[in-house]
């Protein structure tokens, strides 16, 4: 096996100059407007301002003040679908929450990454996909190109790189099927 160095000098923001605008004046907005606020104080107006960025939003959905979003106009929530304190959702790709979909405390969901085969890192992305009812617990990772099924619960802390049955419980890193998901009551 032959190896060559690596030289990152040829590296090149693959994303439009516009993009990266937008990315700027969307930091600035949101920063200075919506995370000094509690929580999930004042829902309808983050709603208001993430759709001013372009992201489709349900009436119901909620966003915690200091959840990052990267590209508003990369995201879709649908009714009573949260982003909770902390969440990370790095929308390089469009992420999709449907309806009753919880990111729980500090997630961290992961469109984009670098080809690691190409010496100049080339940008690849892939989008998200949170099938109804699903729970993404504390701290867990979601990578790039996954669907999480319907009804799955993605465990504290797991990483997932691949697609998730529907309902089932995952966990660890990587993420492993610990078993099905079952409702009792309701």
């Amino acid at each position: 096996m032959t190896h060559s160095t690596l030289s990152l000098s040829h590296y090149r923001n693959a994303l439009s100059r516009r993009h990266q605008l937008t990315r700027l004046v969307w930091t600035l907005v949101w920063n200075a407007l919506a995370r000094p606020l509690p929580r999930s104080a004042a829902s309808g107006w983050k709603r208001w301002l993430l759709r001013r960025f372009g992201a489709t939003i349900h009436d119901t959905a909620v966003v915690y003040s200091s959840a990052r979003v990267y590209y508003p106009k990369h995201l879709t929530m649908g009714r009573y679908a949260c982003l909770a304190s902390d969440v990370d959702c790095y929308n390089v790709a469009p992420i999709v929450l449907k309806d009753n979909v919880t990111v729980s405390q500090g997630a961290f969901l992961c469109t984009a990454s670098h080809d690691i085969t190409d010496p100049a890192h080339r940008l690849i992305t892939a989008p998200i996909v949170l099938e109804e009812a699903v729970w993404v617990g504390a701290r867990a990772y979601v990578g790039m190109g996954v669907t999480i099924g319907e009804g799955a619960v993605v465990g504290a802390t797991a990483s997932v790189y691949k697609d998730v049955e529907p309902w089932t419980v995952v966990g660890g890193n990587p993420a492993k099927k610990l078993k099905d998901r079952i409702l009792v009551g309701g």
